[in-house]
């Protein structure tokens, strides 16, 4: 992949921009032209996969009237009036879309172009906008592992930006601060909430308990998982002696980056990605990985055409 210099240095134009201290403001401008003008049109209206026709959801019951169709009939609450009823459906035109926003302490760390949680604002940021529009709204929980931070579903553009910048916000947790990642997809599904699209949006570092509940997420929703990838969590350079640390527990190891060493880490690694692969693939979600020293936008609007194709037959 060819990578084209921006004119800050020896950046790529690819990478997002810096969402720290003063420039916040403008980085989040910058990202917001970049997302719109490259995935702009993508998906030309489409609703991700809900049911066409009259709706799905249950909504009010009514009385039968000469012309309705019986197989809406509500025996349940005809039995208990004696009269016959049909059960009203909320119409699948407006996409309601939630994220799952995984702000651990392990995304605070980048080696390529950015920071992993850079990344996964980003990503925010293009899930909003190719959600947005046509009455559509979109929510998030945003997990550090010391807070649960909920942004109520509405729509519009301003609701857009203001939750990407909440993401962008988000204080940092503190060193020795665990993330639950399960427990964050769990909060998203109980109580249940109106059919729509979930994304999950994490590193997938460290246990793999969050297989379950996002199972039982995807009975209900289309599901996204959006995996956030950094090239020193697959692979351990040749640097001699390094310190190794993990944000979430605060725990510290000197070790010597050995040809065997790092052998073993990239096995090691291999293996948990490929658990977290099969994991996301098992529930039925839709899989995309961005990386720090990649395109992310090309990479998104790969995932997106290929799930258009799906979606109208083609070959993916």
């Amino acid at each position: 992949m060819s990578r084209q210099r921006s004119t800050d240095g020896d950046r790529p134009n690819w990478v997002p921009p810096v969402l720290r201290g003063d420039r916040m403001e403008a980085g989040l401008r910058l990202l917001e032209i970049d997302v719109r003008r490259r995935l702009d049109g993508l998906l030309q209206g489409n609703h991700l996969g809900l049911v066409p026709g009259p709706g799905s959801e249950p909504g009010e019951a009514r009385p039968y009237q000469p012309g309705d169709d019986v197989r809406r009939m509500d025996w349940a609450v005809t039995a208990r009036t004696t009269v016959p009823h049909i059960r009203e459906t909320v119409a699948d035109r407006e996409l309601e879309t939630w994220l799952v926003v995984d702000l651990s302490a392990s995304l605070d760390f980048g080696t390529a172009g950015c920071e992993k949680r850079d990344l996964a604002v980003a990503a925010v940021a293009a899930v909003a906008h190719l959600t947005r529009g046509g009455g559509n709204r979109v929510g998030a929980l945003i997990s550090t592992g010391e807070s649960m931070i909920r942004v109520p579903a509405r729509g519009g553009l301003a609701h857009a930006r203001g939750l990407v910048r909440k993401v962008a916000e988000t204080p940092r947790a503190g060193e020795g601060v665990r993330g639950d990642l399960a427990d964050a997809i769990e909060q998203l599904r109980r109580p249940p909430r109106r059919r729509g699209l979930a994304v999950v949006v994490s590193d997938f570092l460290g246990p793999t308990d969050w297989q379950r509940p996002l199972r039982a997420l995807s009975l209900r929703h289309e599901l996204v998982s959006i995996e956030v990838v950094d090239p020193r969590d697959v692979d351990l350079p040749d640097v001699g002696t390094v310190v190794l640390a993990d944000p979430e527990t605060g725990r510290r190891r000197e070790v010597s980056a050995s040809p065997l060493l790092r052998k073993e880490f990239a096995a090691a690694a291999a293996e948990h990605r490929a658990a977290v692969a099969a994991g996301i693939r098992r529930a039925g979600s839709g899989h995309l990985v961005l990386r720090t020293d990649s395109d992310w936008i090309a990479d998104t609007v790969r995932f997106v055409v290929s799930r258009k194709r799906r979606w109208s037959g083609g070959a993916a």
